[in-house]
C-alpha cells in the first residue's frame, strides 16, 4: 500500500488539499480531525462538566468507532450513531481542540489510523501524521500559510454558519490553537525530518494539488 501523510497548521488547507489529490490518483483519505471532531460530537452528548483527564477516561470505556465512505464522503459514527453532518460546526471544532490533547484518546485514534492504512492506499492529512502515525509513509508533506491567510479561509468557509465567529475572533483562535499544537506534551506539531513543507500563502488549490502531484510522483511509482 502507498500512503501519503500531510500535517500541517489549523486553515492551511490539508483537508481540501488531499481529497483533491485523492480524486487525482484514486486514493482515500483519511480524515484525522474528522475523528476527533466526531469524538468531540459525541463527548458533547455526554454532558461532562469540563474536559478532564477522568472524564476521558470514563468516556473512553465504552466507545466505539466506525468510519465508512460514501460517495468519497467520510463517515463517523461513534456508538452507533453518525455525527457527519455535524463535524464542521464551529463548537465541535473547539471542543476537539480541547479533547485531542488527551494521550489516552490519541492512542484509541491512532490504532483506527494505521490499521486504515494498512488496508488501503491513502492520503493521511493532520497533524502528527508523519512524525507519530505513520513515520514510514512514503511521502510526507507539511502544509502551512501565513496565519492572516488562513484565518481568512476559514472565515470564509463557516461566516454563513449560525453564529459564525467574526474574522477577529477565528484569528486570535487559530493564534492560540497554533501554540497548543506546536507546544503539546503529546505528538507536538512539527514537520518529520524528511517531510516537504509547503507555504501554501500565495498558492491557489489547483497549484497546490499541482505541486504536490509532482512531489507525489516523483517518490512513487504511480
Amino acid at each position: 500500500m502507498i500512503n501519503i501523510a500531510i500535517d500541517g497548521h489549523v486553515g492551511s488547507g490539508k483537508s481540501t488539499l488531499a481529497r483533491g489529490l485523492a480524486d487525482r490518483l484514486g486514493f482515500k483519505v483519511f480524515d484525522t480531525g474528522a475523528i476527533y471532531r466526531g469524538l468531540a460530537c459525541a463527548y458533547k452528548e455526554k454532558k461532562y462538566n469540563g474536559v478532564n483527564e477522568e472524564n476521558i477516561k470514563d468516556f473512553l470505556k465504552d466507545i466505539d468507532v466506525k468510519i465508512f465512505f460514501e460517495d468519497k464522503l467520510q463517515h463517523i459514527v461513534v456508538c452507533g450513531k453518525d455525527y457527519t453532518q455535524y463535524l464542521r460546526l464551529e463548537e465541535i471544532s473547539m471542543l476537539a481542540a480541547q479533547i485531542s490533547p488527551y494521550k489516552i484518546l490519541r492512542d484509541k485514534v491512532v490504532v483506527l489510523q494505521r490499521d486504515f492504512a494498512k488496508e488501503n492506499n491513502c492520503i493521511m492529512e493532520g497533524r502528527d501524521i508523519a512524525t507519530v502515525v505513520l513515520p514510514n509513509a512514503d511521502v510526507k508533506i507539511f502544509i502551512t500559510a501565513n496565519e492572516k491567510v488562513r484565518a481568512n479561509r476559514r472565515y470564509e468557509q463557516i461566516k454563513n454558519q449560525p453564529d459564525a465567529p467574526s474574522y477577529d475572533e477565528i484569528l486570535k483562535d487559530l493564534r492560540e490553537r497554533d501554540y497548543k499544537d506546536e507546544h503539546r506534551e503529546v505528538a507536538p506539531l512539527k514537520p518529520a525530518s524528511d517531510s516537504i513543507i509547503i507555504d501554501t500563502s500565495n498558492m491557489n488549490l489547483e497549484q497546490t494539488i499541482e505541486y504536490c502531484l509532482k512531489i507525489i510522483k516523483s517518490k512513487t511509482n504511480i
